[in-house]
């Protein structure tokens, strides 16, 4: 899939990743009905190319948690677009987007956030399948708040941690 030019609203403007095209889709069917303008990508590498070279805005990154690699690579001199799971891929591009938001989705959070590594409440989370107003309202929502910083994907648990800062583990 290659990258989509953005549609024409006033909106803003959202980028969508995932590797399967059905969600990417129905996901810009639903934020372009919502105001939104929106870009897609099929994967991490797609989308950090579209973060570092689209002129425009980017105000939100919406992004499967896991996407899997065609291919496997590193990121290198030679390779600054390294295929990522979604969280990294946040990371990667809140460091090139400063004002970017982000929300990750999956279709196995509990699994997926787990084996990720992944604190409860970092980011946004939007557990697939999901229904168009719940979608909509996070996005809004999302939107609304400060955007996060690389650095608060990169805290550590601090051990014995338990409650509202629980760690999946």
């Amino acid at each position: 899939m290659s990258p989509s030019p953005p549609s024409a609203t006033a909106g803003p403007t959202v980028l969508v990743v995932d590797d399967d095209a059905t969600v990417v889709a129905y996901c810009k069917k639903i934020l372009q009905e919502a105001g939104c303008s929106t870009l897609s990508a099929s994967g991490s590498s797609e989308a950090l190319k579209i973060c570092k070279q689209h002129g425009g805005t980017i105000d939100l990154l919406i992004t499967d948690l896991v996407l899997p690699p065609p291919e496997f690579s590193f990121a290198s001199s030679e390779n600054e677009f390294p295929h990522v799971h979604g969280h990294e891929l946040a990371l990667r591009a809140l460091r090139m987007r400063k004002d970017l938001h982000v929300i990750l989705m999956s279709g196995n959070p509990d699994t997926d956030l787990a084996g990720y590594g992944i604190r409860k409440d970092t980011l946004p989370f939007l557990s697939k399948p999901f229904d168009p107003p719940a979608f909509v309202s996070l996005v809004k929502q999302t939107l609304q708040t400060p955007p996060p910083t690389p650095e608060l994907l990169l805290k550590q648990p601090s051990p014995g941690t338990k409650g509202a800062d629980e760690w999946f583990d």
